[in-house]
């Protein structure tokens, strides 16, 4: 563990241009690219050769090869297009590799720790879903009382919110065994999170506590590594959430995402069920447990 470890905490550094293309091409098969296969083809992989990609960019084999090395002085518009296209990246890969070739200055620079909102605060005890707000790093910043059991967090853990030892989204998911029983689809939810971080240490090269944290993620979790190894890059967005809760049982809610544009980095997490289901029921039922 200890010497894998030491190799993703290296690859989570790197987090570059060069090892961004690798990856893609790694992850695209000729069929997805139509590429037809050569007399005697004997892959040792299934992704594409770099000449392969070159060849469907509308690069040379040289120019390609400097590029997955780290080389970026002016990389045109119409090269990251062309890339872009012959990976078949998704809109926040795309937007990924141009903040990547082009090193772009921090999405939003903020100093510190995050700043909840009273009128956030207000809105989350209102709510009659289960809600957690999360700042930038993953930091679990507020919730109400269902938030905190559909997650089950501990007493230890509510009372620490808002404090440098407050339970943190991400860390929960991959270093705390308890969550692989509460999430039925925890290798969903895992990739989730490391797309996003993948996504915010990209837009915020400067935030050295979000650096560390992935540091210390892919040295406690072989899961988190071997995820962020494979640059898997997306925004966090609306899905349906699947838990085996301890106290109700299963559980299949609707997950919806906010960001608060007034303070950048924050997001609302929204978890409700399906009107008259018997998720909707058992959400009941954990509401009034989590109230006692």
């Amino acid at each position: 563990m200890k010497a894998d470890a030491t190799s993703s905490s290296a690859e989570v550094r790197d987090g570059g241009l060069g090892a961004f293309l690798r990856s893609r091409r790694a992850a695209l098969t000729p069929q997805d690219a139509d590429v037809a296969p050569s007399y005697g083809d004997d892959r040792r992989v299934p992704g594409l050769r770099r000449e392969e990609l070159a060849g469907l960019a509308g690069l040379s084999v040289t120019y390609y090869t400097r590029l997955e090395q780290g080389e970026r002085h002016e990389v045109s518009d119409g090269v990251l297009g062309s890339l872009a296209r012959a990976l078949r990246l998704t809109r926040d890969e795309r937007a990924h590799l141009y903040r990547l070739a082009r090193t772009l200055p921090p999405a939003v620079a903020i100093d510190g720790p995050d700043r909840v909102r009273r009128p956030v605060l207000d809105l989350i005890a209102s709510s009659t879903a289960a809600v957690l707000l999360v700042g930038r790093r993953g930091d679990i910043l507020a919730g109400n009382a269902l938030g905190h059991g559909l997650w089950c967090l501990t007493p230890e853990e509510i009372a620490a919110i808002g404090t440098e030892r407050g339970p943190n989204q991400v860390g929960r998911v991959f270093l705390d065994p308890a969550s692989r029983s509460l999430f039925a689809d925890w290798e969903k939810q895992a990739e989730d999170l490391a797309s996003y971080l993948r996504l915010a240490s990209a837009e915020r090269p400067d935030d050295l506590s979000l650096h560390r944290l992935v540091a210390e993620l892919a040295d406690g979790s072989e899961d988190f590594a071997r995820i962020w190894q494979e640059h898997p890059v997306r925004d966090c967005m609306h899905t349906v959430r699947r838990y085996r809760h301890p106290l109700v049982g299963d559980l299949e809610l609707n997950e919806e995402i906010l960001r608060l544009p007034d303070d950048p980095g924050q997001r609302l997490i929204i978890s409700a069920a399906e009107p008259s289901s018997p998720s909707a029921e058992r959400l009941r039922l954990l509401g009034a447990l989590s109230a006692d």
